[in-house]
């Protein structure tokens, strides 16, 4: 058995120019042990990760707010509540909207791969809201 208390990212993750592009608020809440990382994510209004993906896939669990999550050429809104999974080796990023801060905790499976910052033109895109389509389907 292991327990680990919740701890900060050293000081070069959650600022421009690592792994997040805008004010992010990090925490580890169980580094990688055998394989898998848990973390806890703050993002600001606007704030994201880089591209990136993961050698055995990732989950992510929105807390509060609404943010994006971008994978296979689709911008997808995610909510409080919301859980997403992120196969193998799929590129992707996710992080807050531009006008909501956004929680979630992600637990990556694997060695993470880090790759470019998201351009504000790639987050600036039409974003999917699967919660307004249930919507209108119940409408029907």
């Amino acid at each position: 058995m292991r327990i680990q208390r919740p701890d900060r990212f050293d000081g070069t993750a959650g600022k421009p120019g690592s792994q997040f592009t805008g004010s992010v608020f990090p925490y580890v809440t169980m580094a990688q042990t055998d394989g898998v990382t848990i973390n806890t994510v703050n993002f600001t209004p606007g704030a994201r990760t880089y591209w990136h993906h993961h050698e055995q896939g990732q989950i992510l669990q929105v807390l509060a707010g609404r943010g994006y999550v971008f994978a296979e050429g689709e911008l997808h809104v995610i909510r409080a509540g919301d859980t997403v999974w992120c196969p193998p080796g799929e590129r992707h990023w996710h992080g807050a909207a531009p006008d909501s801060f956004m929680t979630h905790t992600a637990i990556s499976l694997g060695q993470t791969v880090w790759a470019d910052p998201v351009t504000d033109q790639e987050y600036s895109a039409t974003p999917i809201d699967g919660a307004q389509e249930e919507e209108t389907d119940d409408v029907r």
